[in-house]
Parts: structure tokens; sequence; C-alpha cells
């Protein structure tokens, strides 16, 4: 099953990054996966292509118009009739995007992302088109492409086949609840530190047994939400 990625944007010239490159790109010429990005001012129907408008109630910025946007979903779903990818809006206000909900994507058949841009979305269409609002982190980009770009990277990357070594994609920060634990490589020496004798013991289970106290250490330190 092939992975397909459509993308809802005002810029399609974003797509697919830098994930034409390296192990997602090799993956995306073998066919394991596919994003198609769709350019939300195609569905505009005056002469300006006018995709945004003042937001009610005034403020600063604008906003998506629904009429528009609602169109350009509706026409991802044309194409296919039985088309039940999940359909996010990159948002600072969604939830927090969690190694776990990567693993429930990449285990799904794709996703439809909608990139928002201005001052935000017409929440008449969020919540006509059941959008998933979902972000990266509390800031603010300039638009929902990047943040659309590194969900794609956390969820093609365990794709399988995708990465070479299986397990890659399992002894990682956030796969286990903690961060991951240091790594080191030779030289056994450089600029006067050594790695870690346990390391190089051959002890697999001292070694199991230090790699996990030295990721609840650096879980504690930096990022003790995730112990509790």
């Amino acid at each position: 099953m092939t992975f397909r990625a459509t993308i809802l944007t005002l810029y399609p010239e974003m797509f697919p990054g830098h994930l034409s490159t390296s192990l997602a790109g090799k993956a995306a010429a073998r066919g394991e996966w596919s994003v198609e990005a769709v350019q939300i001012r195609d569905f505009a129907e005056d002469r300006h292509r006018t995709v945004d408008d003042t937001p009610a109630g005034g403020g600063a910025g604008m906003v998506l118009k629904p009429d528009i946007l609602a169109k350009a979903i509706d026409s991802v779903a044309a194409k296919d009739k039985g088309d039940n990818r999940p359909r996010l809006l990159m948002s600072p206000r969604g939830k927090p995007l969690t190694q776990a909900r990567v693993r429930e994507l990449a285990a799904g058949e794709g996703v439809v992302i909608v990139c928002g841009r201005f001052e935000g979305v017409d929440q008449r269409v969020i919540d006509g088109r059941e959008l998933e609002e979902v972000s990266i982190g509390d800031y603010i980009l300039s638009g929902g492409e990047p943040a659309a770009l590194i969900l794609l990277d956390a969820v093609v990357r365990i794709l399988p086949g995708v990465m070479g070594n299986v397990l890659s994609g399992t002894h990682e920060s956030f796969e286990t609840g903690m961060l991951e634990h240091p790594h080191y490589t030779r030289p056994q020496v450089f600029e006067g530190q050594e790695i870690p004798a346990v390391l190089t013991s051959g002890n697999h289970a001292a070694i199991e047994k230090w790699r996990q106290e030295q990721a609840r250490k650096l879980t504690k330190e930096r990022r003790p939400d995730l112990l509790d």
C-alpha cells in the first residue's frame, strides 16, 4: 500500500521540499509514498483569484475564505469516493503532535493536510470538513507548509522499508516515553574525553541498564513532563 499525502496550500512549490532527498526521496522513487500539492487559489472564482478576506468583528490580518477552501477540500474527496484519510489542519492551537500520533498516521493510507496562511481559517470550514487541528510546537510560523513538511518527515521515515534498519525507528526519543540516551562512537578518546567504559565492556545487560539510566536522567532534567 502506498502512503498518499495530499497538501492543500497557496504555495505548492514548497513540496516535496527536503523530502525529495535522502531516504524519503528514495522511498518516493520506489513508489512507497507520494505527495500531491493542490493549489487553493485555483478554486477562487473572481478574476483576482481572491482567497482571503477581513476577519468578522474586525482585527488585524486576513482569514482564508470558507467557500474557496471548502471547494479545494471537496475536490480531493471527489477524486476518490472511498478516501478515508484523516484531514489535518496545521495550526498552533491544535493538539501537539506526538510520536504516538505519528505512528497512527503511518499505519494508515495517508493524510490530507490543509496549510493555513494569514490570520487563520474560517471556523465553519474546520467544523464542516472535520479538520483535525495539529500543532508542532508553541510558536508561530508564517504558514502551515513548514509544519506539514515536518509532520510528513516524521511519518514517512517510519513507513515500512524507508529506513534500512527497522530498529532505528523504535530506539529513539519518545518511542519509550523518555528522551534517548547519549551516543558515542570512535575514536575512543576525543578532546580528552573517553567513551564510557561500560559501552565497550561487551556486557550487553550492563550496557542496556546504563542506557536506561541515562535516558531517565536526561528526561528528568529536560522533559520531566514525559515522566508524569
